[in-house]
């Protein structure tokens, strides 16, 4: 072989020995979503409910807990059915026309329908056309006879102050079902302080005063929404704080807002009916 050949194929063999030419990698595998825990109901003593949720500020009972105690049962008397609203009162429901009400979601017109001189919850939820802010509120309400149903599956709906706070609509007649969701408990937070309810077929009442929750410049809560409910003529919550906006298997928490909003009323696939609905601003002093 040419002693000067032999030097560029050594030299030849070295550079293809070092090749900069890279493999890939291989990309590592997406771990898979973690599954959402399933939502576990449990029955204590024949009440439907949740431990799984979270614990109320106190400490001591979850959201929706069964083994929260049941309000006691005390039997009502007559009390502002069928009441007159007052002069300086706005009349949101008088039996005759649905004008001042909307479908909460689309803003077209309330689908549900007028039975007797009472509206029948039907489709979907509604709010009034009117906002307040602080005011005294009169609401009546009929259960639909119940079946076989129990629980919260029995003429459920709810009163929604400002479109955000629920007052709860139930027939707990004879029936039980977790203490924070009973009728005329602020849902989720306050069960009331007793079960007034009448029989299914009964005309019902709330007599509400409410006062708004104040904010701060930056959004922080001032001071939070007071409530006070009287049910069938009972006191069931007396000035009682709300601690934020009611939904289901959560404690609340306040979104700042104006200071004003309309009253909605749920439908929870149950046809419970309403009439005689009107409501009255009232001012707040503190003075002593």
């Amino acid at each position: 072989m040419n002693k000067l050949i032999l030097p560029a194929l050594i030299l030849y063999a070295a550079l293809a020995g070092c090749s900069t030419t890279q493999v890939p990698a291989a990309k590592p595998q997406a771990s898979a979503p973690t599954p959402k825990p399933k939502m576990q109901e449990v029955v204590i003593d024949g009440v439907e409910g949740f431990q799984d949720t979270p614990l109320e500020p106190n400490g001591k009972w979850h959201v929706h807990d069964p083994a929260r105690p049941q309000p006691p049962v005390v039997t009502p008397g007559a009390f502002s059915a069928q009441a007159t609203p007052p002069s300086d009162a706005t009349v949101l429901f008088d039996g005759s026309s649905l004008s001042n009400w909307r479908d909460k979601r689309t803003g077209s017109p309330a689908p549900w329908k007028i039975v007797d001189g009472a509206m029948v919850a039907a489709k979907g939820d509604i709010q009034c056309t009117n906002e307040f802010g602080d005011m005294q509120l009169h609401v009546e309400f009929c259960e639909p006879e119940p079946g076989n149903h129990s629980g919260q599956d029995r003429g459920n709906s709810g009163v929604f102050l400002m479109g955000r706070y629920e007052i709860q609509v139930l027939d707990c007649y004879k029936s039980k079902t977790y203490a924070d969701g009973s009728t005329a408990g602020i849902y989720g937070q306050h069960p009331p302080l007793a079960n007034a309810c009448r029989p299914p077929g009964d005309w019902q009442t709330y007599d509400i005063a409410f006062t708004t929750p104040r904010f701060g410049p930056n959004g922080e809560v001032q001071s939070p929404a007071y409530v006070t409910v009287f049910f069938n003529g009972v006191l069931v919550q007396n000035h009682q704080s709300i601690r934020g906006e009611t939904n289901w298997r959560v404690p609340g928490k306040y979104v700042p807002h104006g200071p004003t909003g309309p009253i909605a009323l749920q439908f929870h696939n149950h046809p419970v009916k309403f009439r005689n609905i009107w409501a009255r601003p009232i001012a707040l002093d503190n003075e002593p």
